[in-house]
């Protein structure tokens, strides 16, 4: 009895340590909204572009396994090929937060 306790307690501490990214969909506000059409869809919305898609769960998963602040932070300071405030020169780190959870939960590829 005590070696099944001592399992299953073992496999939900290891669960609890996975680095597997859970976020739940968001609702843009009206105004993310605007600020999503006129910067992120930009490269995110565009196949050609080489940015995880709008609903590309394995695209986001790999990002988001360095956590949802690592992204936020590149999105401000520019990562690889994405320029610094990611084209949109009034967002706010909420912003960039509500608008990258909304990209990465999306349910298609819009």
């Amino acid at each position: 009895m005590h070696k099944i306790l001592f399992f299953s307690l073992s496999l939900m501490g290891l669960a609890a340590c996975s680095k597997q990214p859970h976020l739940q969909p968001v609702t843009l506000s009206e105004q993310q909204q605007i600020l999503f059409e006129q910067s992120c869809k930009t490269c995110h919305a565009n196949a050609a572009n080489p940015a995880p898609q709008i609903g590309d769960k394995a695209a986001w998963e790999k990002r988001l396994e360095k956590g949802l602040p690592t992204l936020v932070q590149h999105a401000i300071q520019g990562f690889n090929a994405m320029p610094a405030g990611g084209l949109c020169a009034t967002c706010t780190p909420p912003d960039f937060e509500a608008m990258i959870t909304y990209m990465a939960t999306a349910q298609t590829a819009k």
